[in-house]
């Protein structure tokens, strides 16, 4: 998980919240330092920190809690509210205007960012969106840089125009000119330097005022931590930034300083990378970014995620069979399926509210991945007779398939297993309402209980 420490932290804070009998000043106090011991330790200015914990105490002990909310559920959510804010607050999504053919998004930033890298990430997020994306390279300084934006391109499916012969950039996004109008979306990746100089901003000026770009995007390595305010305030005072990438938000503990960095500057981070994978890219939302590290979960991007792994369609078709009362293994293998497109499972379920909340291990996640692996290659092997009536599986099939997939019957069994108890819980969920629904799965009632792992 993106800053994993603080956010294992800051949920250690909250559930001393709720283990609290009163909700006094010394666990105010208690709370404050908490939270400012996790924030220094994710590189967050400090100067920063003071301010927004002192925004906290003054909030806890100024407002009442409002009508249906407890005291120690207010401290929550002040707490919630002051980071989302403390992060950009309502954060605006870089929206495509159709009106604009193409669209264009010119990509800028020092050497080492991963510009061109995220280059081809943003190519792919946009066209798993629908759009026509084409990649135009003009930097001309880096070494091999035509070959990789060549190679990203590749990768993410769509055309990329560049001329490697060529030291000029200008002349080189008037030679495709005439091709541009095809696309929806172009995006022009940009040379670098080591340090923001006058040579650089001239350069990018020079591009900027050729290219017209719709909107311009600082890639700002998160690796650098509390300076990454200097650049992206730099780069938005000589070259009119509007937005920031934040790139290896994965991989480091100076992740909390650029977030908090960037979000004081004019430039607001608008997507995160969080990853080496070209789906690895998500739009930033200070409000389903806090809930994951609170383990309060973020559903939109959840069900982002779930739109782009099953199409409108096959949803609807499978909601109609399941109000019939109908599921097989048919049905199973498609939800797999979808949730493998949605991504690794420990970042899924963390997306899930609630789940954040539940620690699962590590080893456990990973296990559960193991498993959507094998119980693939154990459908693979089951006739079509045996995926649409799966209660004709008897030992002797089993044995059949056990050899075919090559997995052991236990495994099979347990496919078998989870599939009876997934068409319990779709069974529960068509005859009970909601509510009664979900006292059953506090419960542990329909086989589920808290800190189990999940379904798939």
């Amino acid at each position: 998980m993106v800053l994993e420490k603080l956010g294992e932290s800051l949920k250690d804070t909250l559930a001393k919240i709720a283990k609290a009998v009163f909700v006094d000043d010394t666990l105010i106090n208690e709370l404050v330092k908490d939270i400012q011991r996790a924030l220094l330790q994710a590189d967050v200015n400090v100067k920063f920190v003071f301010n927004l914990t002192n925004r906290i105490k003054e909030r806890i002990s100024k407002e009442q809690a409002p009508p249906g909310l407890s005291k120690k559920e207010q401290l929550v959510n002040i707490v919630y509210e002051e980071l989302v804010q403390f992060l950009g607050g309502e954060n605006a999504e870089l929206i495509i205007d159709e009106t604009k053919t193409p669209f264009k998004i010119m990509l800028v930033g020092l050497f080492g960012s991963g510009k061109t890298t995220t280059c081809g990430k943003l190519a792919k997020y946009y066209a798993k969106r629908g759009k026509r994306v084409a990649l135009v390279g003009l930097d001309v300084w880096r070494p091999a840089a035509m070959d990789q934006l060549e190679q990203v391109g590749k990768t993410a499916g769509v055309p990329v125009f560049l001329n490697k012969k060529e030291k000029n950039p200008q002349t080189i996004y008037r030679e495709y000119e005439k091709e541009y109008g095809k696309y929806d979306v172009l995006i022009v990746d940009t040379a670098g330097r080591d340090a923001l100089n006058d040579e650089l901003i001239t350069e990018i000026k020079d591009v900027s005022e050729l290219v017209k770009p719709h909107e311009t995007l600082l890639v700002i390595s998160s690796d650098i931590g509390q300076t990454a305010q200097t650049q992206a305030q730099a780069f938005h005072d000589a070259c009119g930034v509007r937005g920031v990438i934040a790139t290896k938000m994965d991989g480091t503990a100076k992740a909390g300083g650029a977030l908090t960095a960037c979000a004081v500057t004019g430039a607001p981070i608008k997507f995160i990378g969080i990853g080496e994978k070209q789906d690895d890219l998500e739009r930033f939302n200070p409000k389903g970014f806090v809930g994951r590290l609170l383990g309060m979960g973020d559903l939109e991007a959840l069900l982002e995620k779930a739109r782009l792994a099953v199409s409108e369609d096959e949803a609807k078709d499978l909601e109609k069979r399941l109000l019939r009362g109908e599921f097989n293994l048919v049905d199973l293998y498609e939800q797999m399926q979808a949730m493998r497109k949605m991504g690794p499972l420990g970042k899924v379920v963390e997306m899930i509210p609630g789940f954040g909340q539940l620690k699962m291990p590590k080893e456990a996640l990973a296990v559960q991945e193991e498993k959507l692996t094998r119980w693939k290659y154990v459908m693979d092997s089951c006739t079509k007779e045996e995926l649409e009536d799966p209660d004709s599986i008897d030992a002797k099939r089993i044995e059949r398939i056990a050899a075919g997939s090559g997995c052991g019957t236990g495994e099979v069994r347990e496919l078998l297993k989870q599939y009876k108890q997934a068409k319990k819980l779709i069974k529960a969920f068509k005859a009970s309402s909601p509510d009664k629904m979900m006292k059953k799965f506090e419960r542990g009632g329909l086989g589920i209980k808290r800190g189990a792992a999940p379904l798939f």
